[in-house]
């Protein structure tokens, strides 16, 4: 379960460079990850960060799953918000990337981190989440699963992903990317463990597998850790 804030929370998108120069450079463990069960942004987030192996890299805190706030937030981010915005008076939400160094956020876009942890920490050994040459389809997934927020929206969604799966064994190509990562993420919001795919039947395959994946399928227990 997941509550809506009752007021928008502002979005902090600094980024992790690969150098001094970025300010916020990759180290590891100066970073770390506040993410809620259950919260479609913090699940995708997960599972990138499992596929990854970034467990000592990147420490992962997990919040509660309902937020403790009549304003939907969480009051043990609520520091990291008020060093961040001055006289922060929001709901202090996740998906929170934060710094360790200054005690002050870094990002709570969810894409913008994926990406980063992404660029920054892959393993030599480590899956190409982001290949190049694929912006532009991986952008047009990105689009589909805002989408598929909307109910009226997703049957045609679901048609364009069972095409995409009919001629590839991944959402983009014939590899495991971040898009596979995101509509996944993006469907169990809509049917819990089972995702929703009836009459689709290459997706409901390729979301069989993706779930039956120890990345995948620690998080249907709304653990984000």
């Amino acid at each position: 379960m997941s509550v809506t804030p009752l007021t928008p929370a502002p979005v902090f998108r600094g980024r992790i460079g690969r150098d001094a120069r970025s300010g916020h450079y990759a180290v590891p463990r100066r970073y770390r990850l506040h993410l809620s069960p259950g919260h479609e942004d913090c699940r995708g987030i997960a599972v990138v960060h499992g596929l990854l192996g970034l467990d000592e890299v990147c420490p992962v805190t997990v919040l509660d799953a309902v937020p403790d706030r009549a304003d939907g937030g969480h009051s043990v981010l609520r520091p990291l918000y008020e060093a961040s915005a001055h006289h922060y008076r929001g709901p202090a939400v996740a998906p929170v990337l934060s710094d360790g160094w200054s005690g002050r956020i870094v990002s709570t876009h969810a894409r913008d981190i994926m990406r980063d942890l992404a660029a920054a920490f892959t393993p030599a050994a480590g899956p190409v989440l982001y290949p190049e040459g694929a912006e532009a389809e991986l952008a047009a997934v990105e689009d589909l699963c805002d989408r598929a927020a909307a109910p009226a929206a997703l049957p045609g969604v679901l048609d364009v992903l069972e095409r995409r799966l009919t001629a590839h064994s991944h959402v983009v190509g014939d590899r495991l990317t971040a898009a596979d990562v995101q509509v996944w993420a993006a469907l169990v919001r809509h049917a819990g463990p089972k995702p929703a795919a009836d009459g689709h039947p290459a997706l409901r395959a390729h979301l069989r597998r993706l779930t039956a994946h120890p990345a995948f399928a620690r998080h249907l227990a709304g653990r984000p850790g």
